[in-house]
């Protein structure tokens, strides 16, 4: 509906438009910003001349959106917004668009010189040269909103990372908006389609697939990276090793600190959580990991690709590949350092797939230990991965020595609903305000 050559982020290399711009880390936010200020105003524009008409409700998404929450407030051009109940999601409280105030071409000033604006609302808590766009929405807004119960309770507790992530400096904000009546969580919901919604694969096959997806995935370089030569040759391998499929433990997901940290990290015994999860795993299965990310965890991922037998890491992504880690596997891990709602666990369960995750965030909404999948917990980054490590060996040994009761969590994981229909009449009581 807008369009503009800035709000574009074409990557000549794939071809493709991207949602976001990969700023280096002197300039965070740098492009995105500019782009994200330019589109608040449009639709600030376009509502305030009535092109969009007939408005009751502008519901906002994350730091990306809130500028129209500042305009709306700040400027005299879009009072008119003033009129329209402001509603505000927090999807991920780590990603702020912290920018200067001044003194920059992506900057507060730079984008609107004419704005009347009250610095002690839009300003950074731990930054006083720099503007908050996650903290204006949260302070302009009539509503704020997070995708579970239990992250609304996290983020008004001070983040003590990285065992604990919290309000990351916005606690304070957050807690007022609770008191107001103005802090509100509801869990995301996930589609039941009447039918099997993906193919369960044989292993072999399956194998076959992320084989095929290595080749296709090397073909745009000039050279053939070492990680989809790792994914090529220890598939093969794991053909193989294994004539019938062993027991098949999955994650999928981005490949970064918050989702990767208690793989990465070592327990009490000196060993990464990663690599203790796959000595105590041994001959009886394997571990498949589909994601990309950052680096430094991908690295980290190929290399224990490359050593461990048991272990292979899918460096990329596909939604066929996704699909068949989904319906195929025995144990979806999801050991995230903090989520505010997940969806992976969702469609996992929506398989029959017991999920394993730390119960945090819409993971402890969803998922109950014991009874559809399993959880575990720390007060310390040591600790969550010991428990983490425990647990999932817990869960191997009992699908292998009680395969009724496995059966029973298969079950329940499988009739768990969360459905967008309930999630949607929270939305239009609790946000919108409407029957």
């Amino acid at each position: 509906m807008i369009h503009h050559p800035v709000l574009s982020a074409f990557d000549s290399f794939t071809g493709k438009y991207n949602v976001y711009t990969d700023d280096p880390p002197d300039r965070p936010f740098f492009t995105d910003a500019t782009r994200f200020a330019l589109f608040g105003a449009a639709v600030s524009a376009a509502v305030a001349s009535k092109i969009l008409d007939k408005i009751d409700c502008i519901h906002l998404h994350d730091w990306h959106a809130a500028f129209l929450a500042l305009l709306r407030t700040f400027h005299w051009d879009y009072s008119a917004l003033k009129k329209i109940r402001l509603v505000y999601t927090i999807h991920n409280l780590a990603l702020q668009g912290v920018r200067p105030r001044r003194g920059n071409e992506s900057s507060l000033e730079a984008w609107f010189p004419e704005l009347n604006y009250d610095w002690s609302v839009v300003a950074d808590p731990r930054w006083p040269d720099c503007f908050n766009a996650m903290a204006i929405g949260i302070h302009l807004s009539d509503t704020v909103h997070t995708v579970s119960p239990s992250y609304a309770e996290e983020i008004q507790k001070p983040s003590q990372t990285p065992q604990f992530y919290g309000g990351e400096g916005l606690e304070s904000d957050l807690i007022q908006a609770h008191r107001d009546g103005r802090l509100i969580g509801i869990l995301n919901g996930c589609d039941y389609p009447p039918e099997r919604p993906a193919t369960r694969y044989q292993f072999a096959d399956m194998l076959d697939l992320f084989r095929s997806r290595a080749i296709r995935w090397s073909g745009v370089w000039d050279t053939v990276p070492t990680s989809q030569f790792t994914i090529y040759t220890r598939a093969l391998e794991l053909g193989k090793r294994f004539s019938t499929s062993p027991i098949l433990l999955t994650s999928v997901g981005r490949v970064v600190d918050q989702k990767v940290l208690l793989l990465r990290e070592a327990g009490s015994h000196g060993k990464s959580g990663l690599h203790s999860i796959l000595e105590a795993l041994g001959e009886r299965g394997c571990y498949i990991i589909l994601g990309n990310g950052d680096r430094e965890y991908e690295k980290f991922l190929t290399e224990t690709s490359s050593r461990y037998e048991n272990f292979l890491f899918v460096n990329g992504y596909s939604d066929e590949c996704a699909d068949a880690l989904y319906a195929g596997g025995d144990l979806f891990l999801m050991p995230s350092s903090f989520e505010p709602c997940g969806l992976s666990q969702m469609i996992a369960m929506r398989h029959g797939q017991p999920c394993l995750v730390h119960a945090v965030g819409g993971l402890k909404d969803t998922v109950q230990d014991g009874r559809n999948g399993f959880a575990f917990k720390g007060d310390s980054l040591r600790s969550q991965v010991d428990h983490l490590v425990q647990t999932a060996s817990e869960a191997v040994a009992l699908k292998e020595n009680q395969p009724a009761e496995w059966r029973k969590i298969c079950e329940k994981a499988a009739a768990s609903r969360f459905r967008w229909k309930d999630s949607a009449a929270q939305y239009l009581e609790k946000l919108y305000g409407t029957e």
